[in-house]
């Protein structure tokens, strides 16, 4: 692989799409020639890509001869039919999609935990679910110190995990509320403007867990390399255009202070501290839209556990940023094609 490599972008009129573009760009990942793709109803309309327009190809069989990296965000069905093929053509694919998450034979990577399975892979490396990065970044760093044996998560998800489609649907059903007219919605299953409901993917009516969390649960363990971590989580779609929120309770072995977690933090990669008691100002969404790191905050005791083994905190993260797009960039800088070049 050359140092300026050919890279296709698979889904590129999306939500993830732009930020893979947008992403490139502003860190300054070199590309030789870069391949917009996506429905045929898009192909012929252009993307902006460092001051020339891209002429976006329609998806097939063949539009992967010559790519060497293609970033793929087209959902998992995309994922399932073009992935192999684009490896047969010669390409790395970084997968946005749940498809190969799980597949043992596919790393599952967040470059700020376990960059080194990045070298196992066999042409697909898969990037995790967006709420898993959201809390999986800052719990890491506590991990390796201090084992956590339990981790409880609330999410609050917002509309930019559903794509460009929700976002609008939950600009325009804001707007239609506020003149007092009635708004059908057409993407998700519930009013999304002052609202919010259980994640909008299929709940098992066995377990009662909806897949969303389903993804938190196996991907923390197979990320962590720990099948013996308890994990609880509920997912829930909140009325806010982009980032996603979580409240995290988690429970170490040893005992750990607030102070030793805030210390942790502070020199963790990709983590920022946001966490001032005196003016009430913590990680909040409108403050991690845009950002690279993960905003973590209101670190404190967990008074439900008089043994000091456990924390709560509250995060929040760009879902487009690093629970997207930045973490596939960097999944694809680190590429080892790329580092012996």
């Amino acid at each position: 692989m050359s140092n300026d490599p050919v890279v296709a972008i698979v889904g590129v009129t999306g939500a993830v799409g732009a930020e893979f573009i947008a992403t490139m760009d502003r860190r300054g990942f070199r590309v030789g020639k870069l391949k917009a793709l996506a429905s045929a109803r898009s192909a012929g309309k252009t993307v902006d890509f460092r001051g020339n327009k891209v002429v976006i190809e329609e998806l097939t069989e063949r539009a992967f001869e010559g790519v060497d990296i293609a970033l793929f965000s087209a959902g998992s069905g995309i994922s399932k039919k073009f992935a192999p093929i684009a490896v047969k053509s010669g390409a790395v694919v970084v997968d946005n999609s749940s498809a190969f998450r799980m597949d043992p034979n596919v790393p599952l990577v967040i470059p700020e935990i376990n960059a080194n399975r990045i070298r196992d892979h066999k042409g697909i490396i898969a990037n995790p679910n967006c709420a898993a990065i959201t809390a999986l970044v800052p719990l890491w760093p506590i991990h390796r110190k201090n084992r956590i044996k339990r981790v409880i998560i609330s999410t609050y998800q917002a509309a930019s995990g559903a794509g460009a489609a929700a976002m609008e649907e939950l600009v325009e059903s804001t707007r239609a509320n506020l003149s007092g007219q009635v708004f059908t919605p057409k993407v998700m299953p519930h009013p999304y403007a002052f609202n919010l409901f259980n994640h909008n993917t299929a709940v098992d009516p066995e377990t009662g867990y909806n897949d969303e969390e389903t993804k938190v649960i196996k991907e923390t363990r197979k990320i962590f390399e720990d099948d013996r971590i308890a994990v609880g989580v509920t997912c829930v779609r909140v009325p806010v255009l982009r980032a996603h929120s979580e409240a995290i309770t988690f429970e170490c072995e040893k005992p750990i202070t607030e102070d030793q977690v805030r210390a942790i933090l502070a020199q963790a990669p990709g983590v920022k501290i946001v966490d001032d008691r005196a003016r009430n100002y913590f990680p909040m969404p409108i403050d991690a839209s845009g950002q690279d790191d993960v905003l973590v905050g209101r670190i404190r005791r967990d008074l439900s556990d008089a043994s000091g083994h456990s924390i709560s905190i509250f995060v929040a993260a760009d879902q487009l940023l690093k629970g997207a797009a930045l973490n596939a960039v960097q999944i694809a800088e680190l590429l080892p094609e790329r580092a012996m070049a």
